[in-house]
């Protein structure tokens, strides 16, 4: 389960009106007081996306630096680098050379030796770096309300660069990746640390499992407890307070995780079922039964038992203080289905995470089964 679940944040990833910016944080995304020069590591794939238009709204000139492999018909009015975040690759971060930032948003560097290279090259030529880390990037077994202190995931090799076959080595190397950033530009940077970042755009079809299913109506099997705490940030909320973070010259160390005050399980899939018109039942499962079920795992749901008993239980005082604000879970679960309706059956977006419904059929007959010689 728990490397699992480490995949999972590995693999984290704008749709019109969906991602309307208002009032994110308290503002209208009207002109901001002094306008930036934003540069990101990236900027077409989750994340980038979100920032960049919350950003131009707020009047701010952004840039990408990117390899102009993914989605390139994005922003076309945009000014892009292009080159290699590995400086041994072709011309590596030539593109970057001469130009001066005021900030730099870093997320999609996996590596430290790539992380360290840009954030030397860019020490002299921007004011700021914002890095995007991963709560992931702690030591496992996750504490209990845990907070920016917590220690940190180490590796035994510091210089692998390959995140193993099971993401073993994410963690460790987000942590060492923060430290990279940190050491070329001391005291000039911002380390956020997300868990799982969902809403419209999100390619990884996690989150996007549950209100899609709900929609299909039906007999739904649900792992755990409805009282199981639950964490996830939407990615627009994110956006805008990175661009706040950006504004105000904000640095530090941030668990970017939501909501404000404690969500439960249910109360998530209680907004699954306002979501849809179709007829739902909700079938509870423990997660002792689900643990010793063949290949079946549910995708953003950990067992609050055991090792993954505190990794949805993180502390965000620092990032509230900061400036983060949540939207309810019941706004995100909508605003998702909708989004995935719009998709086309071709687009990558579209596919999900969890179990097909063959094996969630037999997961509920194996529950029934099991329920029945419990009363018997």
């Amino acid at each position: 389960m728990t490397l699992g679940r480490r995949a999972f944040l590995a693999t984290s990833a704008a749709a019109g009106a969906a991602l309307a910016t208002s009032g994110l944080w308290g503002r209208e995304p009207k002109a901001a007081a002094k306008p930036l020069r934003l540069l990101i590591l990236g900027g077409t794939g989750f994340i980038g996306p979100a920032v960049t238009r919350i950003a131009q709204a707020r009047g701010h000139k952004v840039s990408f630096f990117n390899r102009g492999k993914t989605r390139t018909d994005l922003f076309p009015e945009v000014e892009k680098f292009l080159g290699d975040r590995d400086p041994k690759k072709g011309d590596g971060l030539k593109a970057l050379e001469g130009h001066d930032f005021d900030v730099v948003l870093d997320d999609s560097g996996q590596y430290p030796r790539h992380v360290g290279a840009s954030a030397s090259l860019l020490a002299d030529h921007a004011h700021r770096y914002i890095y995007i880390s991963s709560i992931s990037c702690y030591k496992e077994p996750s504490p209990m309300n845990g907070d920016e202190d917590s220690p940190l995931a180490t590796l035994a090799d510091p210089t692998v660069e390959t995140m193993g076959d099971q993401f073993q080595n994410y963690g460790g190397l987000k942590a060492l990746c923060e430290q990279a950033a940190e050491k070329a530009m001391p005291g000039r940077v911002a380390v956020v640390r997300p868990g799982y970042i969902v809403g419209p755009d999100d390619y990884s079809g996690r989150f996007t499992y549950w209100p899609v299913r709900f929609d299909k109506g039906g007999d739904i099997a649900v792992p755990g407890s409805p009282t199981d705490p639950f964490q996830v940030i939407d990615v627009r909320d994110l956006a805008a307070w990175l661009v706040k973070l950006a504004e105000d010259g904000t640095t530090g160390r941030f668990n970017a995780v939501g909501p404000e005050k404690r969500l439960d399980w249910g109360r998530v899939i209680k907004a699954c079922e306002a979501s849809t018109s179709s007829k739902v039942t909700p079938i509870w499962m423990d997660a002792d039964f689900i643990a010793k079920q063949q290949d079946v795992e549910f995708p953003i749901w950990a067992p609050f038992a055991g090792d993954t008993k505190g990794f949805m239980t993180w502390r965000n005082d620092r990032a509230l203080k900061a400036g983060l604000r949540f939207r309810p879970i019941e706004a995100i679960v909508k605003d998702t289905l909708e989004w995935h309706k719009g998709l086309k059956a071709d687009d990558r977006r579209a596919k999900l995470a969890g179990p097909s419904a063959e094996q969630e059929a037999k997961l509920i007959a194996a529950w029934r089964a099991a329920q029945k010689a419990k009363a018997s």
